[in-house]
Order: C-alpha cells, then structure tokens, then sequence
C-alpha cells in the first residue's frame, strides 16, 4: 500500500513536470532567464527548500523531476562548486540570513563560487593549512595562499578555511568562511596543467576583508564543515548525486553567459564538438567497448577479460550507489560511504586510460585519425589523475572507509593535541607570537 501510494505521489510529480516544462521551456530565452523560471518552479534544486530553488522535496521525486527536464531536451540546473557544496553547507550549517542571502542567487545561477580549502603545505593533511584570518572589529583580515582551486578565475565567492587561533589543536582552530572575491588583495593565477588546460588556479589572499557575518558555523569549528563540504564533493565525483547540471554554461555574472540566448551557447556547444569530438562517457566500459570494436580487438579474450572486469566493478558501484539512496531516503546522510563511490571512480578511471591507450597502441600519442574521437581518449588519460587527487586523495579514501566503516584502529597522530604553533608545518618551523598565529606564507 505504502508503494502504491508513493508511486502515485511520484507519477503526480512527472506529470507536474512535464506541463511546466511545455509551457515554460523555450530554447531562445536567456540562460539567467531559464535558470530564475527553474529555481522558481522549485525544480533547480528540487531537495532545497521552497523559494530557495527548491521545494524540500525526496530524492525520488527530485530524480523524477532532473529525468523529465533531460527528456524534455531542455537545459539542466546550474552547476558549479557553489551549486554542489556551497548550497547544501549554508542549508546545514548557515543562519537563517545567510541562507537567504545566498541561496537563492546560486539556485538561480546568479552566482559561481569556487573552493579555497588546499594550501601548498596542506593537502592531504589538510589540518595543517597555514592561511590566517585575525578579527579586527566587526571583520576578518585574511593572508595566505591557496591551490588547486576550481572555478576561481570567474567566482564571485569562495568557501573560505582558514586558521583562526594557532594556540590549539590544529583541527580546533579552523574556521569556515564565505569570502567575496572581487576585491582588492584576491590575485587569482591558472595552473596549466599537462593535458594543455588551465582548469584549477592558485589564489593568493592579502589583506582580504571579510565581514563577521560570513563566518559559517562556530568560530573555530570548521572542521565539521570542511568535512561535510568534501562529503558532497565526493557524493559528485563518486555518482551519487541525483542532478544533472547544465554543461554547456556557467553561472555567475563574470561568467559572462547570463545575458546570453541559449540556442547560441546550443550552437557554440556542437560547433565545439564538431571541431573537437568528444566521446560521450569516455571512462565507460560502453566506450572500451565500442573501442575495442573499432580497432578489430573486440574478440581478443584478455580485452575482453580487462573490459568486463571493467564493467563489473561499474555495476558494482552502480549497485552501492541505489544502496546508498535507500539509506538517505531512510533519513540517514552519507557518510564515509561516499569514500567508496569516490575511490572506484579513481580506479575506473585509470582502468579506462590503461584500456585505451593499450588498444590504440602508437596512434595514442597522436590526436588525429578516425579511431582517436579527436583525441577523446588522450585528453582523458592525461586528465585522469586529478580523480584520485580532488575532493581527497584516494589514500585518504581508504582511511576513511577503514577507521569509520570497518572499525579498525585509527593511524598514530603524535601532533592530534599539540598546539598548533608548536608543530612543523613542512620544512618549517612555525614558532609562536602574540596573535597566537604563525609566520605569514
């Protein structure tokens, strides 16, 4: 009975869905235009709350409803590290103000955030990062330096740990902030990476301003936060989230695209694919497949052992992750779990780039020629490694699934109680001072 009723709660919902989007849904609106009508109907983000992009709705329905705007061939919500991580922490852990102030502008793409979490001596032990934030009246003055950041080059915002007292644990003294970045003192420098892009940027921070009231959390308790913020970006990478984002556009004024027709960023899009094809699903055991097929090795017993190994392990996942549904309709929210999705995707990865480059043999080395997709499959290989690195090495991974899921014993931390001004910070010493923060990097 309690299936009946929800699966008649879940038809209301599709057919909800598609009325709106035939009255609603035109591909020569504006793209902020498209984005408010989405956020407004509540089907943005359909799980956030009401006049938020959402409409607090259950993850079936919310699956429902990103399934029949894909059907419809209309434009997917906006996606970005604002949208992802920033959203779900201010529902969280955010006050009532803040999230009127915020979420809104991201359910409706108005804005793009960024993430300003690693540091050069803080990576995996990402407790140990340096950047400080001291209180001058009613604000924070922030110096530091981060890395690998996402999305920075256009962000309006970013999500912002820092250290604020030095004379406790390293994990005690961390606080979350959400720091506007078009400001004097914020200097933003592309990395170029060695697939030729420039996708992650490091961000140096002098004299940064940040208002009392951007503080997210408790003074001093960002940690909580900082893990609850890698917990949704793992939930992304790993494929447990339920939405499908726009790809073809960003969010956010300095993007640039707001003010801009669809159709246009439509074309653009295939003009772009056109000149560079691009493989849909390049890490898939379909793609090894279809590859395997083109190259004339589809009958090959030791590709076709790797491919179906392959497969295995992706349904596998594909499994855990339904599971993994099950458990959050149930009122539960991932935890460590998301660990797994994110470690098996870091392992399909490279798993996809060996296959490849070992079926196309010398022409792996060149972009050009029918079997290459325009150098879908180099692009990937060159590109795979940051899956193992992004949102918490896969070495992290399996100390979280080790200490949290299978009980075992934590690793030694001889520094877990220390102050943090007493410890060796890479080669260098931080020593104490009056501010109760270390040497400025």
């Amino acid at each position: 009975m309690i299936h009946d009723q929800n699966s008649d709660l879940l038809d209301e919902v599709r057919a909800e869905v598609r009325t709106w989007l035939k009255e609603n849904w035109q591909v020569n609106l504006l793209l902020g235009e498209w984005w408010q009508l989405l956020a407004d109907a509540g089907f943005a983000f359909p799980t956030w709350p009401a006049g938020m992009g959402g409409r607090k709705t259950r993850r079936e329905a919310a699956k429902v409803i990103t399934e029949e705007i894909g059907r419809a061939g209309a434009l997917g919500p906006p996606g970005g590290v604002g949208q992802m991580i920033g959203g779900p922490i201010l529902l969280e852990f955010g006050t009532e103000e803040q999230r009127r102030r915020w979420v809104p502008a991201l359910a409706a793409g108005a804005e793009s955030w960024c993430q300003l979490f690693s540091e050069p001596g803080a990576g995996s032990d990402l407790a140990g990062l340096q950047l400080r934030a001291e209180r001058d009246g009613d604000r924070w003055v922030v110096n530091g330096q981060k890395l690998w950041s996402r999305e920075a080059e256009t962000a309006e915002r970013g999500l912002l740990l820092a250290r604020t007292d030095s004379s406790v644990p390293k994990r005690k003294g961390i606080s979350y902030f959400v720091v506007d970045l078009d400001q004097d003192g914020v200097e933003v420098r592309p990395i170029r990476q060695m697939n030729g892009r420039a996708t992650f940027n490091e961000v140096f921070l002098t004299d940064v301003v940040v208002p009392a009231e951007n503080l997210v959390g408790a003074l001093g308790q960002g940690w909580p936060v900082a893990q609850a913020s890698l917990m949704y970006e793992r939930l992304e990478v790993g494929g447990g989230g339920v939405l499908r984002p726009a790809r073809i556009a960003s969010p956010g004024r300095r993007g640039g695209m707001l003010d801009r027709r669809i159709s246009d960023l439509v074309e653009e899009s295939r003009r772009a694919e056109r000149e560079r094809p691009v493989v849909p699903g390049v890490r898939t055991p379909a793609a090894m497949t279809r590859l395997a097929r083109d190259v004339g090795k589809n009958q090959d017993p030791l590709v076709r052992q790797r491919i179906a190994a392959m497969h295995a392990m992706s349904e596998a996942n594909r499994m855990r992750v339904r599971q993994a549904r099950a458990v959050r309709r149930r009122g539960r929210e991932a935890g460590p779990e998301a660990s797994m999705g994110k470690l098996v995707s870091s392992e399909l990865g490279r798993e996809a780039r060996d296959i490849s480059l070992s079926l196309l043999g010398a022409e792996g080395m060149v972009t050009e020629g029918d079997i290459t997709a325009g150098g879908a499959f180099q692009q990937m290989a060159l590109s795979v490694q940051s899956l193992s690195i992004a949102g918490g090495t896969d070495e992290i991974q399996r100390n979280l699934i080790g200490e949290r899921l299978l009980g075992l014993p934590r690793e030694p931390e001889v520094d877990r109680d220390a102050p943090f001004h007493q410890l060796r910070v890479g080669t260098q010493e931080k020593e104490p001072d009056d501010s109760g923060a270390g040497p400025r990097r």
